[in-house]
């Protein structure tokens, strides 16, 4: 309970990101949040962020607002209880979460967006706390915090052991065709070399490179350690960087690590000619995007509008939204509100 009341605690104190691998502080659902820095800031499909985060940004969007750790019913003036929005500290997950405001928003639904919260291990205690009720989050990744044991990884099965997986009191709506997976990810030059198209072709060679991710990456069971027990692969060191960002691109553009962990919507891929190494064990689950809602919140009018963003949602829109946003330095929740619009949702 300390724990979760300290969650609360934390999100009460929002206004500033702290995070410096986050490069959009001060986002907003209502079309406020500040300019991305440039690079490849991505998704945590399975990472979900650095975890020193656990502030973030509050903002209000419909008829009403709350403080963040609050949900009152009576401060939309209509009675009806806002859905409160989180979003981890990464450019992918708040872009998913101001769709869902901008789109709920325009069915004239009252809600709240608190951003940039942090990793999963950090967002999810305060969606347990009650300070927010609706989340972007991925299949897989999800499956996997709250099922280690878990060998699912198809979407459909993998959606089935969430669905078992959850807590009570939440549940998962429809899964997205959008897929954002974790990846083995090299240069040309590197893959040309070593003659590596799948992970466990880096176990003749891994003993001689560094491999970069996140913190949580690290540790976790799709990371250095289901590459050593599935492949036999075993780095010489590890580099902690960023989820999937622009430090891991960095990283492998100037040599610093020689492997690492971006994830598959970044746009830098293709703009640097990286090798997205195959995954033939299956060590990466599907990682379907999917609303994590608190029941309580999921109102017929809530569930519908979130399905309907869920049916037209694909990988390539992330991947050419996250494009525009890097290039251009777009605000994200205008991004995300033009893609509403362009699909018939708002």
């Amino acid at each position: 309970m300390a724990a979760l009341a300290g969650v609360g605690l934390l999100l009460a104190g929002c206004g500033s990101n702290a995070n410096p691998l986050n490069s959009s502080a001060g986002s907003s659902s209502s079309g406020s949040s500040g300019a991305q820095s440039s690079g490849s800031q991505s998704s945590g499909a399975g990472s979900g962020g650095a975890s020193s985060t656990a502030g973030g940004s509050e903002t209000s969007s419909g008829t009403g607002s709350t403080g963040a750790g609050q949900t009152s019913a009576g401060s939309t003036g209509t009675g009806q209880q806002p859905v409160v929005i989180g979003s981890a500290n990464f450019t992918e997950s708040e872009l998913i979460a101001d769709i869902y405001a901008a789109a709920l928003k325009a069915a004239g639904v009252p809600v709240t967006t608190h951003l940039n919260i942090g990793a999963r291990e950090v967002y999810l205690q305060a969606m347990h706390e009650g300070s927010i009720n609706l989340l972007p989050e991925y299949t897989g990744g999800l499956l996997a915090y709250y099922d280690k044991t878990s060998t699912a990884h198809s979407p459909t099965d993998v959606y089935a052991a969430l669905q078992k997986a959850l807590p009570a009191d939440l549940e998962v709506l429809k899964y997205s065709a959008a897929q954002d997976q974790d990846s083995v990810t090299v240069t040309k030059a590197t893959a040309d070399k070593y003659h590596l198209v799948s992970i466990g072709d880096l176990a003749p060679v891994a003993g001689q490179m560094t491999l970069g991710g996140s913190s949580e990456w690290q540790t976790r069971a799709d990371g250095p350690i289901g590459m050593t027990k599935l492949y036999g692969v075993t780095f010489k060191d590890y580099k902690v960087l960023d989820p999937g960002g622009p430090l891991s691109v960095k990283g492998l553009q100037t040599g610093l690590v020689q492997a690492t962990d971006i994830f598959t919507t970044n746009p830098a891929i293709e703009e640097d000619g990286f090798v997205v190494l195959k995954d033939p064990k299956n060590m990466f689950q599907a990682q379907n995007v999917v609303p994590l809602i608190a029941k309580s919140a999921a109102t017929p009018k809530v569930t519908s509008v979130l399905d309907a963003v869920s049916a037209k949602l694909t990988t390539a829109d992330l991947t050419d939204m996250q494009k525009t946003i890097n290039d251009t330095k777009a605000n994200v929740a205008d991004v995300a509100g033009k893609w509403v619009s362009q699909n018939g949702l708002g």
